[in-house]
């Protein structure tokens, strides 16, 4: 089996001697920090004693994933006002970055009914100020082709590659027509700078009396649907909210957006705008996870799949336009789950 590239000696070796040189400490250690889904990687600075010092080194290996993108945007954001980590020293060609220490803990690790208000509050907050910034001429657009292809995920990844279903004309014409409706959607709503993925565990407290939470793995963002970010935030990937939470905490942001002067649609607009660039993220999400489990050997996200098909299961039925994709899921999805409880 191949090692994944930060686990190769040669590279965790021009880690670490890259870190005591960026640092200057000739003693420090690396301990993993996190890793992601992509192929990034963190690593903690520590001394021989144990005790963490306040750097992370971020492991971007250049022939899978260039790290200017990354710094790119996070500029971008930080001109902007949103509170991202500070970048300490880099080196491009090696794909290593030294950012500032943020703590062990995302909103993922500390959130909880109990102060869910406050810290959703003040991720609207950032969300208001990312959305704010003016979108850069070659900045990529959720267009088309970009909308439709993350959606052929589902088909591909999902109903192909993990449950072994082999589609029949009627049922690609079917989702055809779902997947139609949803870019439609999608490109009809305001434009603006979208992270793509603005969720909990993305999202950093920071210490008293700054203004967070700070943003994380932004690299990918891009100009579209206004309402996808406040969507992926409430209606998360590792963690679920009762739907009346979600619903309040929707028509909250949408009352911030607007006085912020941002271009939301009227709020029966903008919910449907949500229900349905909801959809289409849940989908791309299922096929992602398939895809991390068969393509790339990390399975541990296939056990959140059902989520998302919860989240279908409440906005499905209010959209006669969605009932070709809910056949589809009672047809070739709903046996699969209920064989894996």
């Amino acid at each position: 089996m191949t090692l994944p590239a930060e686990d190769r000696p040669d590279r965790a070796a021009a880690r670490l001697a890259w870190a005591r040189a960026a640092t200057g400490d000739a003693t420090l250690e690396l301990v993993r920090a996190s890793t992601d889904a992509g192929f990034r990687s963190y690593w903690r600075a520590a001394t021989p004693g144990g005790d963490a010092a306040s750097v992370i080194v971020m492991d971007s290996p250049p022939d899978k994933e260039d790290v200017r993108p990354w710094l790119r945007i996070g500029e971008l954001l930080g001109r902007g006002g949103v509170r991202v980590p500070r970048v300490l020293a880099r080196d491009l060609d090696a794909g290593f970055l030294l950012l500032e220490d943020l703590g062990a803990d995302t909103y993922l690790h500390v959130i909880h009914a109990e102060n869910a208000d406050a810290l959703f509050d003040a991720a609207i907050g950032q969300l208001l100020k990312l959305q704010a910034i003016d979108c850069p001429a070659d900045l990529p657009a959720y267009d088309e082709p970009m909308l439709a292809r993350e959606l052929g995920l589902f088909d591909e990844w999902y109903l192909g590659r993990h449950l072994g279903v082999t589609l029949d004309c009627g049922d690609l014409e079917r989702l055809e027509a779902v997947y139609r409706f949803l870019v439609d959607a999608a490109l009809a709503q305001p434009q603006v700078l979208v992270h793509r993925d603005f969720m909990p565990r993305n999202l950093m407290p920071v210490p008293t009396g700054e203004d967070g939470p700070a943003v994380l793995d932004f690299q990918d963002a891009v100009r579209g649907p206004i309402a996808y970010d406040a969507l992926s935030l409430f209606k998360d990937a590792f963690l679920s909210w009762p739907e009346a939470s979600v619903s309040d905490w929707l028509d909250r942001y949408h009352a911030r957006a607007t006085a912020a002067g941002l271009p939301v649609p009227p709020l029966v607009r903008f919910r449907r705008d949500a229900d349905l660039i909801g959809v289409q993220r849940h989908l791309k999400v299922i096929g992602i996870f398939a895809r991390l489990h068969h393509r790339d050997g990390k399975s541990k996200y296939l056990a959140d799949v059902p989520r998302f098909f919860g989240y279908l299961d409440e906005v499905l039925p209010r959209y006669p336009e969605l009932a070709p994709l809910v056949a589809v899921i009672e047809r070739h999805v709903r046996p699969a789950l209920a064989a894996d409880r």
